[in-house]
């Protein structure tokens, strides 16, 4: 039985058989330009992900159309590339009886590289280091009711930490960055800041549902978690009798923090914190990007595959200083 990484370092020009069990992240129907319809599928396990073509003529086209995402799969193929990515031929894929998943799930399901418990642990440390009073119970009234689903769920479906833990440890390391960056900035109140970097992203706790593969919830797709995170603040901070000025620029802090409109922000950062809270989450979604490519594509190679949130590929080869 391969994993998806195993696969993915078999040599490029032989096409190689392959079994493997494997999770359906994502599944989207598309029209070719005859305008027969096929199927984009994304499969993959703790290992890594791929992308495979399903035509409407393919054995397997049913299964794939009538299979709801987190469905497992064991599927046997050959490894082959389609545009310099791996896209492997399925020969046979099948739904694992019930009976088996349990056995695979460790397998299946990628997570943080860093152990969940020691990102909640360091978390708390920097909700200790709030100075005032109501902020600190703002915030961690916030953590404690969602603890559960916070703990677990991804930094975001696909683009940067899209693995299990994956928006603690974002959180975590966005905490460490902006501890170290706001002495630089005297405009900025580092209680404020810190405040909002770890409620940033709290309405993804809402937003996201799944354990094997991550979807919007009912609430995710009517509000977002940008409307979540900043609902889920205001009633913390109310109950736990934060200022009125306080709250505004809290809620300001979440509400903004996604940088441009487009890109789904509620209004454009207007105060310090809220302007540096933004770049610091830019700035570890990126390189989060970069840390994930480098840690997943397979020895040898020069360059990662294409990286969407970068618009290119990672060069992997260390600066040479000789």
């Amino acid at each position: 039985m391969n994993t998806v990484a195993e696969l993915k370092e078999l040599p490029r020009e032989q096409k190689v058989p392959f079994e493997c069990v494997v999770v359906l992240r994502k599944s989207a129907i598309k029209r070719a330009r005859n305008d027969s319809e096929f199927l984009s599928v994304e499969l993959g396990d703790k290992t890594g992900v791929f992308h495979h073509i399903c035509f409407g003529n393919s054995s397997h086209f049913p299964l794939f159309l009538n299979s709801s995402e987190g469905t497992i799969f064991r599927i046997q193929g050959n490894t082959d590339y389609y545009q310099n990515r791996f896209s492997p031929a399925i020969a046979n894929a099948e739904k694992l009886h019930p009976s088996e998943v349990g056995r695979y799930l460790e397998h299946l399901v990628e997570c943080s590289p860093v152990p969940m418990d020691d990102l909640w642990r360091e978390l708390q440390e920097f909700v200790a280091k709030l100075r005032h009073k109501p902020l600190r119970d703002t915030v961690a009234a916030c953590l404690a009711e969602l603890e559960a689903d916070f703990k677990t769920i991804p930094g975001a479906i696909s683009m940067h930490h899209a693995y299990r833990s994956g928006l603690m440890e974002h959180t975590v390391r966005m905490c460490r960055a902006g501890v170290a960056l706001a002495p630089l900035y005297e405009e900025v109140d580092p209680d404020l800041a810190l405040a909002g970097i770890i409620l940033h992203d709290i309405g993804k706790a809402i937003e996201y549902t799944g354990d094997l593969a991550t979807s919007k919830s009912k609430l995710g797709i009517l509000h977002g978690h940008v409307v979540l995170g900043y609902r889920q603040a205001r009633r913390a901070g109310i109950k736990a009798g934060l200022s009125e000025d306080l709250l505004d620029r809290l809620e300001h802090i979440i509400l903004s923090h996604q940088g441009e409109l487009e890109w789904g922000a509620a209004t454009k950062a207007a105060t310090p914190e809220a302007v540096f809270v933004s770049m610091v989450d830019n700035l570890d979604a990126k390189m989060g990007m970069v840390q994930y490519a480098l840690r997943t594509t397979p020895e040898g190679q020069e360059f990662s595959e294409f990286v969407a949130g970068l618009g290119g590929p990672v060069l992997l080869r260390k600066p040479h200083y000789a």
